[in-house]
């Protein structure tokens, strides 16, 4: 009776550690229903982020980007500086110091008689520090309006260069063209129209 005991005990023994055997070896398996659940909702994040904004949005989808090469304008701050107003044509006065000087027709170079005028103008205006200066770009009545304006503009730009370059601040200096809507001269002639092609000059204090 006892042998057939221990027996048993043995074979029952042996059953279970080949149960537990057979257990270790099998590998570890999914459920179903984790198999099918989605992706973590970070990794969607990210994989979305790396998408082209829309067309006009930027890179969040937020402020329109800028077109490459250009820049975005800041808004002014509230009760920030106001930029200077440019000083109006009817404040300048013409002085007999400051003389004018005249072009070639449809040429803007600074002759080198009319050179000796702007140093002796820039000489005076050095002297002066206080006093601003207006050049007036000049044309006579051939060509178009439009030609003219931008002739006349060409010529102020020569005199105010003229004057920088010769020690007067560019700060001080402000250019306008009237092209051929002011002359001193009316007639049709050669020595009326050499009298209309030039740079005026005014001044005021600052």
């Amino acid at each position: 009776m006892a042998s057939r005991r221990w027996s048993g005990i043995v074979v029952s023994l042996l059953v279970v550690a080949v149960i537990f055997a057979a257990c270790a070896k099998q590998p570890a398996t999914m459920s179903p229903a984790a198999a099918s659940a989605p992706a973590p909702v970070a990794e969607s994040v990210r994989a979305d982020s790396t998408a082209e904004a829309p067309q006009g949005a930027g890179p969040t989808g937020g402020a329109p980007r800028q077109p490459s090469g250009t820049t975005a304008t800041p808004a002014p701050p509230a009760g920030g500086p106001v930029a200077a107003a440019r000083p109006a044509p009817s404040e300048f006065a013409a002085v007999p110091d400051v003389k004018d000087i005249f072009f070639d027709f449809d040429k803007y170079d600074v002759r080198p008689t009319d050179a000796k005028i702007l140093d002796a103008n820039a000489a005076w205006l050095k002297t002066n520090a206080n006093m601003l200066v207006l050049i007036e770009g000049h044309c006579d009545e051939r060509g178009t309006n439009e030609y003219n304006l931008a002739l006349g503009e060409r010529r102020a730009k020569a005199a105010m260069n003229y004057l920088v370059s010769q020690g007067v601040q560019a700060s001080r200096i402000t250019i306008i063209s009237y092209g051929e809507e002011r002359p001193v001269c009316t007639e049709r002639t050669e020595a009326c129209w050499a009298k209309n092609r030039r740079a005026h000059f005014l001044v005021k204090p600052r």
